[in-house]
């Protein structure tokens, strides 16, 4: 395993593109993780890792993980303490880093099972939120997770977030929800959009039989009104405290719950 020192090697500074820029990613096709849990779910879900990076601290403590991602790597590379300070995003890296391919995230509505339980993410911003929504969805069941516009799924913040919840779950992007949720909603689904605003319709009484995409607007603004008004009904959380909304991560919890809770 080669040995890499210095900061200003090709493939730490590529490491470093891609853990810092969005558009690095989309056009190279690669993705930046962090953490032996995280690179190893890469390598058991079978993600295709470009290259991994390791210390030797973190070969001695995890020999079982490091053996299956550097298995599982096209190039592996032994790093110094100090380089990994240098790549990660962390204030206690772990010394396992991984370059992973994009998965697939076909732009297009006839990845939607007509008959299965969606979330659909409009505009979210945080990269925490994303991940934490899809870790939640994919708990609860659902059958996958819809990207429009907002932060990028391969941000290092929303991964780490997601537990390896956005290597495993379906995830569907599209530069057009509306057109989506139009196809869907012809397919015969139940469009739903979320709001906080208490007069809407309680999720708790819809029937959740069949098809569904919930759409969950941008964390401060919530599902625009053209989205909203393409969708079939508008639904709220029932909520007996004072609080005025949730944080949609926390939404998109109770929502999935409801949406799976009678299967």
């Amino acid at each position: 395993m080669e040995l890499l020192k210095s900061r200003s090697n090709d493939k730490i500074k590529l490491a470093v593109s891609l853990r810092e820029s969005a558009a690095k990613r989309r056009g190279l096709d690669l993705f930046f993780l962090e953490g032996v849990r995280l690179c190893a779910d890469a390598a058991e879900s079978g993600t295709k890792i470009a290259a991994s990076f390791f210390t030797g601290k973190a070969m001695d403590k995890n020999p079982a993980q490091v053996t299956e991602i550097a298995g599982k790597s096209d190039s592996s590379y032994l790093i110094t303490e100090e380089l990994s300070r240098f790549l990660s995003d962390t204030v206690m890296p772990q010394g396992v880093f991984c370059l992973c391919k994009t998965l697939d995230k076909v732009k297009s509505c006839n990845k939607i099972d007509s008959g299965g339980k969606y979330l659909a993410l409009e505009k979210i911003q945080n990269p925490d939120n994303l991940g934490a929504v899809c870790r939640a969805a994919e708990a609860m069941g659902l059958t996958g997770l819809i990207v429009s516009a907002g932060c990028d799924v391969y941000n290092p913040k929303a991964q780490r977030a997601a537990m390896g919840s956005l290597l495993r779950m379906p995830i569907i992007e599209t530069d057009d929800l509306g057109a989506l949720l139009a196809k869907a909603a012809a397919d015969g689904m139940l469009t739903l959009a979320s709001t906080s605003d208490r007069v809407a319709e309680r999720i708790t009484d819809v029937p959740m039989d069949g098809g569904v995409i919930c759409v969950l607007g941008n964390e401060g603004a919530g599902v625009t009104k053209e989205t909203a008004e393409l969708c079939r009904r508008s639904v709220t959380i029932p909520m007996r405290g004072r609080a005025e909304s949730l944080n949609v991560a926390a939404a998109a919890a109770i929502i999935s719950w409801e949406m799976t809770r009678g299967n």
